[in-house]
């Protein structure tokens, strides 16, 4: 059909293990020569050295789509990207697609580090095929999205990775292209600017019907801003079509129950150069939860964390709940507090009958001067609640996702 942009047929990618460029001339005559002999390539120890990335991938992505692409990591979705923005080609299948393309895989995508930012603006307007009429037209307007002026004539060398970030995401969404593609590089810079860019992409695909693909592990923002969503697992399409059930399939598929992690070596853990993960876990009576809880108990959510910071840094966690459709059920953030270098130690508790029966997952996000984002450990915790010793019966006509023991009170009324 004529609105169709992209169209994949039976999309592979195969890498070998060990090549850092699999797709220079000699390594695709090789390939050619070792399917014409049918002679397996194998390494030292005997084992296939080859790893497919993605595996026989059909979709369609039509004018006017948002299109969440999720999975965990190592899905094959930078990968699909990849090939989606023609950076590298698939080994097996077809894509078909139309329009001018822009896309964001990742920090400093597309900037040549030596130029400035003004001229790497000229610079990636260029690569989309507009003239210097056209990029003049909407300068201004990318470099006040961006809010980077004051370093639009340094060298982008020297710029910290959300510099970056605010610059690419800028141009991307003002130079107008046919089909945006984002990935998961909102994670870097501060939690207002990226909410700056979630409300832009919505603007974006509500009022001027632009076609958008991105990867984002939020699974909210996949709900409440795609219309579409394709699952990858292990390179293979799990699941495509409408964002809400979409998600709902890969939360109850990929998050089982997970009630505590832990990282002893501190170089290995998650986290970057500012945080790094100790451990999350979820208690009852001071144990650790081996089943589901019980509703009538209180809760605590129990974490643990190297701070790397340094200097007395303004510290403070957000903790986000939501159910297995993706739904937030409530969010709460610590107090604020100067730590040094160092393990610190958190607890927020959940009062006893507060959530209903379902299932639930934790994330977690350390934010400095209280709105910095250093890092999120999404979906790190998930639980399962049961009203067993004392059952809740939501009355009238709404069922509540919370129930608060708030002050509440009943009074006679003085006889007049």
């Amino acid at each position: 059909m004529s609105d169709i942009l992209i169209k994949a047929e039976n999309i592979s990618k195969k890498y070998r293990l060990g090549v850092l460029n699999g797709n220079t001339l000699k390594e695709d005559l090789l390939s050619w020569w070792q399917r014409k002999v049918s002679k397996r390539a194998m390494d030292v120890t005997g084992q296939d050295s080859y790893f497919w990335a993605l595996k026989d991938i059909d979709f369609e992505i039509r004018q006017g789509d948002v299109v969440g692409l999720i999975g965990k990591n190592g899905a094959g979705k930078s990968t699909l990207l990849k090939i989606i923005s023609r950076i590298v080609l698939p080994t097996t299948g077809v894509i078909r697609g139309k329009g001018r393309i822009a896309s964001l895989l990742e920090v400093g995508t597309g900037f040549h580090p030596e130029l400035t930012g003004r001229e790497n603006i000229f610079l990636n307007g260029s690569i989309l095929g507009m003239n210097r009429r056209e990029i003049e037209s909407r300068f201004n307007e990318i470099v006040d999205f961006s809010g980077v002026e004051a370093f639009l004539d340094t060298p982008v060398k020297r710029y910290s990775s959300g510099m970056y970030v605010r610059l690419a995401f800028s141009i991307a969404i003002h130079l107008e292209p046919d089909i945006l593609i984002l990935d998961e590089v909102l994670s870097v810079g501060d939690y207002d600017f990226q909410q700056k860019c979630l409300a832009k992409i919505d603007e974006l695909s509500r009022k001027k019907g632009q076609t958008i693909l991105f990867v984002s592990h939020n699974m909210p923002s996949v709900r409440s801003l795609c219309n579409t969503a394709i699952y990858l697992e292990k390179g293979r399409l799990v699941a495509q079509g409408d964002a809400p059930s979409v998600v709902s399939k890969y939360l109850l598929r990929e998050n089982a129950y997970v009630n505590i992690q832990q990282f002893s070596e501190k170089d290995n853990a998650p986290g970057n150069h500012t945080i790094r993960i100790n451990a999350v876990k979820i208690l009852v009576n001071n144990q650790p939860v081996r089943k589901a809880i019980d509703s009538q108990y209180p809760m605590t959510v129990s974490f643990s964390f190297w701070n790397l910071v340094g200097g007395h840094a303004l510290l403070s966690v957000n903790m986000t709940v939501i159910n297995f459709l993706g739904d937030a059920i409530f969010s709460t953030r610590s107090e604020e507090v100067s730590f040094n270098d160092g393990l610190i130690h958190g607890t927020c508790q959940i009062p006893a009958g507060f959530l209903v029966d379902g299932s639930y997952i934790i994330s977690l996000v350390f934010l400095q001067d209280k709105q910095h984002m250093l890092f999120e450990f999404d979906q790190c915790l998930s639980f399962e609640m049961k009203a067993v010793g004392a059952p809740l019966v939501a009355a009238g006509r709404w069922k509540a996702p919370v129930h608060p023991r708030l002050p509440f009170t009943l009074t006679q009324a003085t006889q007049p």
